[in-house]
């Protein structure tokens, strides 16, 4: 007899990260579930941590506490070293707090102008926590990162964020003109998620 998928809540408002989770686990006996699913009333957490640890502990916590439900999270973003690793934390408000992704992309190519294509070194971070609300475990965390640089100009359709400008080392090609299976090879998330499996898999054997 085959068991019931594990419900998973993806402790996330932005859809794009939710289809990127629901792609990166899809193999396995899990059904995600997005926070307008099981809380659409619950106010937004305030991601004000000093990292992306911070955030994540802070949104896996949030929504495990009022779901009941095993919960997934993550807080991501970009580090330039030329910028001194902003926009970081930061990231998706690194245009202001309501920004768009177009409006940081073109905060980013700003700061940038005056950068010289071989100082331009940047990577895609991502802590993931996972967390059994009904175990006294410790939350299970994860980190990925995808190394590359900024171009000058946004390429590419697929992705959100800064996908258009990320140039991913591996293939020499923005995230954002990757495929989906290209690019969770290499993405940060990609990497955080393939990390955090035997914890999904052993979780899932308990139940």
């Amino acid at each position: 007899m085959s068991r019931e998928p594990l419900c998973l809540l993806a402790a996330t408002s932005n859809r794009g990260k939710l289809a990127e989770l629901r792609s990166l686990l899809a193999d396995l006996p899990i059904e995600v579930r997005s926070l307008a699913e099981v809380l659409p009333d619950a106010p937004p957490v305030v991601e004000d941590g000093a990292t992306f640890l911070d955030n994540a502990l802070l949104k896996v916590r949030a929504g495990a506490l009022r779901s009941g439900l095993v919960t997934l999270a993550e807080d991501s973003g970009l580090e330039v070293d030329a910028l001194d690793g902003r926009p970081g934390v930061r990231s998706a408000r690194f245009a202001g707090e309501h920004a768009t992704d177009a409006e940081n992309n073109a905060a980013l190519l700003a700061a940038l102008a005056d950068v010289p294509d071989d100082q331009r070194r940047a990577r895609f971070r991502c802590v993931m926590v996972l967390l059994d609300p009904r175990s006294a475990d410790q939350p299970v965390v994860t980190e990925g990162r995808c190394e590359g640089w900024i171009g000058r100009q946004p390429e590419g359709s697929g992705g959100f964020g800064y996908d258009p400008l990320f140039v991913v080392e591996a293939y020499g090609r923005t995230m954002a003109e990757l495929g989906e299976a290209e690019k969770n090879r290499v993405s940060h998330r990609g990497e955080a998620a393939q990390a955090m499996r035997s914890a999904l898999e052993a979780l899932i054997a308990r139940r």
